[in-house]
C-alpha cells in the first residue's frame, strides 16, 4: 500500500483503461473509504451512481448518440469550459500537453473531435461513477461533493485503480438519469471513468505541472 503522500503524487487522470473489471470486494472498500470525506454539518450530500457491464454499454450507446446533436447539450450546472488569464494559460498548457502525447496537431480537428469523443466511451474504463447532488443543495454542497471525489479518487490510487474525473460526463444528464433510473431531484456534477490503466495508451504519458506554492497559498502571521 502506498503512503499517503505516495498516493496524491501519483493519483492523475488516465485515458486509457484495460477492460478487467475491478473485483466487487474491492469496489466495496474503495468507496466504503469515501464515505469518510468530510462535509458542511456532517450532510454527506453526495449519490453516486457507478455502472459497470451492460448499464455502462448502455451508458456509453446513448451519450455517444446524445453528444453529436448539440441540441440536447443541457447540463443540470452552468459549463462554458472560458478561463482568462493564468486559468486559461494552465488551460491551453494542459491541451498541449495531452494532444502532443497522443499525436494529434493543432490544425486536426477531426483527430480533436475523436478525442473528445472518447470522453463518452470512458476511455474504455469497464465503470464509470456519477456523482449527484440532491435538490435543493447548491454551492456549499457541492464543495462538499468534490472533497468526496477526491477521497474517492485518493481511495482508488491507492489501491491501484487508475481514475479520471470529467466534467464532460455531466453535459447530459437527462440521458444518465434515463439510463439509471434517477429521480429529476438529483442533479449531476460529473462522471469519473474509472479502472485498470492500459499502459499502451498515448494519452497516459501525458504529465501536467502544478502552480508553485507561492502562486496558490499565502501564509499569514
Amino acid at each position: 500500500m502506498l503512503t499517503t503522500a505516495d498516493t496524491i503524487r501519483s493519483r492523475r487522470s488516465i485515458r486509457g483503461f484495460l477492460p478487467a473489471e475491478v473485483p466487487a470486494a474491492t469496489l466495496s472498500e474503495i468507496f466504503s473509504l469515501a464515505q469518510y470525506a468530510p462535509s458542511n454539518c456532517n450532510t454527506q450530500p453526495w449519490i453516486t451512481h457507478v455502472a459497470s457491464a451492460a448499464s455502462r454499454d448502455r451508458l456509453q450507446q446513448h451519450l455517444s448518440q446524445a453528444t453529436l446533436d448539440p441540441a440536447r447539450y443541457a447540463p443540470d450546472f452552468p459549463y462554458d469550459g472560458k478561463y482568462d488569464g493564468i486559468y486559461r494559460e494552465r488551460q491551453y498548457d494542459a491541451a498541449i500537453r495531452l494532444y502532443g502525447a497522443m499525436g494529434i496537431a493543432r490544425d486536426d480537428k477531426a483527430g480533436r473531435a475523436r478525442s473528445f469523443q472518447r470522453n463518452f466511451e470512458f476511455f474504455g474504463a469497464p465503470h464509470v461513477a456519477f456523482v449527484f447532488l440532491p435538490e435543493p443543495f447548491g454551492m456549499r454542497e457541492a464543495a462538499d461533493c468534490g472533497m468526496y471525489t477526491q477521497t474517492l479518487m485518493l481511495a482508488m490510487a491507492a489501491h491501484g485503480i487508475a481514475s479520471c474525473p470529467q466534467t464532460s460526463l455531466s453535459f447530459h444528464p437527462q440521458v444518465v438519469r434515463e439510463v439509471l433510473d434517477v429521480a429529476p431531484s438529483f442533479r449531476l456534477l460529473f462522471g469519473i471513468s474509472f479502472g485498470y490503466e492500459d499502459t499502451t495508451i498515448d494519452a497516459n504519458t501525458c504529465r501536467t505541472d502544478r502552480a508553485e506554492l507561492a502562486c496558490a497559498v499565502h501564509f499569514h502571521r
